[in-house]
């Protein structure tokens, strides 16, 4: 037993169908390689990330308010005083890095 229809009409109207059907599949995988190609060279190009991000008042001359750990991706964190340099907590426990010391480093800057 088949699954195919018996007569010529039937299966020319299959074969089209067939027809269509693999080339909006083979137009899919284009576009998905293509954008799966864009996303390499994308990715080639990206500038390294930083080691530190620090994040500085209006006012340059202050010190820095806050910084992160480059790849953190965590919302910039604001000491709640102009005279306070506040780690993010996060980045801190990701690189077990002693807070005071870290402030020291980067109130040195």
């Amino acid at each position: 037993m088949t699954d195919l229809p018996p007569d010529l009409p039937s299966l020319r109207t299959l074969e089209t169908w067939l027809v269509l059907t693999l080339d909006r599949v083979r137009r899919q995988i284009a576009a998905t390689e293509r954008r799966e190609q864009e996303r390499r060279r994308g990715e080639k190009a990206r500038p390294p990330i930083p080691d530190w991000i620090l994040v500085s008042s209006l006012n340059r001359s202050s010190p820095p308010l806050a910084a992160h750990v480059g790849g953190c991706t965590l919302p910039l964190v604001l000491a709640p005083s102009s005279d306070q340099f506040d780690p993010c907590a996060d980045c801190i426990a990701s690189v077990c890095v002693n807070p005071v010391a870290w402030r020291d480093r980067f109130l040195s800057l």
